[in-house]
């Protein structure tokens, strides 16, 4: 056998577990939706039986036979879209994306993502266990949220920092405008989190804690009253689990949903009655559909460098220009 295949012993403690939870646990330096991705292409055999379903458990001990796919023409081209290079080096390259901005390809949009314009600049240097449509990236984070995002240019690095991200020794701190006052000035939230059975764009809390646990930290740094009611808080997160959508999710079930995010809860634009603060958030987070959720700080070891890294960004212009107009108004 050549190295496109992986052999994995299966034991009596193995039984009953799913093959891509087993395999994702066992082959760490490909990614469980890559592996779940080959299951589907049938090319899992145990004892010598193709799997047909990533959802499959494990039924016999025996040998397990994984063979990975020669790597095919990527389906994402390069493109000259200006990006805002935070740090790069001969491993990994530190982006501040824009919000607005799609990190890889996808359904409806193959030509003005992130990923097309790391080809354009990385030229071949980029990670290849992403795929072909998502080379080089390690994590992500929602189209219209902005911030940090560190891509892998070389295969080991993407296995340390995939394997940081999974082992939740990666700094992540977040910051956002939301709709409410916070009870508490420091709190976390914990609980689990699934994809919604009504809505699959969406995710939801579990009322019997089954899918995926979700920690977030927050400290409210500045609440501004926009009536007799009502507030909008500006907040710190910092993230301890690394789920989809976790943020706007938290927030939204504690009862103070992102400005802007329509998805997760009711935008209470008809309770401000100054006109210019109103006008700024339709403008700027309501029409756009951008979340007011910003990736500020971002931490991890890099493991070629042997030492820890630590990156920061500026707040975007919206939400400088929209402190000053709520400093100004609660002055």
């Amino acid at each position: 056998m050549n190295k496109n295949y992986i052999t994995i012993s299966v034991t009596s403690n193995d039984l009953d577990k799913r093959i891509d939870k087993f395999l994702t646990e066992k082959v760490s330096s490909v990614s469980r939706n890559r592996l779940q991705s080959i299951i589907l292409e049938k090319k899992v055999k145990i004892n010598d039986q193709i799997i047909l379903s990533s959802s499959s458990k494990i039924k016999s001990t025996g040998i397990i036979i994984l063979e990975i796919p020669e790597p095919i023409e990527a389906l994402a081209k390069p493109k000259d879209i200006k990006i805002k290079i935070i740090y790069e080096d001969r491993n990994l390259i530190i982006i501040d994306k824009n919000a607005g901005m799609v990190v890889h390809p996808g359904a409806g949009n193959f030509e003005n993502t992130l990923v097309n314009a790391l080809l354009h600049h990385c030229g071949n240097t980029l990670s290849g266990i992403g795929g072909v449509l998502r080379p080089g990236i390690v994590h992500r984070i929602d189209k219209m949220t902005s911030g940090l995002i560190v891509v892998a240019k070389d295969d080991q690095t993407h296995i340390s920092l995939s394997n940081q991200f999974k082992n939740k020794t990666v700094e992540k701190e977040y910051y956002l405008f939301c709709w409410g006052g916070l009870i508490n000035q420091k709190g976390s939230i914990q609980n689990y989190i699934i994809r919604s059975s009504r809505n699959r764009k969406k995710m939801t809390i579990s009322k019997n804690n089954t899918g995926r646990f979700a920690s977030t930290d927050y400290e409210i740094l500045e609440d501004f009253q926009i009536n007799d009611d009502n507030y909008i808080s500006f907040v710190k997160c910092k993230l301890n689990t690394g789920r989809t959508h976790q943020i706007r999710v938290h927030m939204s079930h504690i009862g103070c949903p992102l400005l802007g995010d329509k998805l997760y809860g009711k935008q209470k634009i008809e309770k401000i009655n100054d006109q210019k603060l109103k006008n700024f958030i339709i403008n700027n987070f309501i029409n756009s559909g951008r979340q007011a959720l910003h990736a500020k700080k971002l931490g991890f070891y890099h493991p070629q460098k042997k030492e820890r890294l630590t990156f920061e960004t500026p707040f975007p212009e919206d939400f400088q220009n929209f402190l000053k107009i709520l400093r100004d108004k609660n002055e």
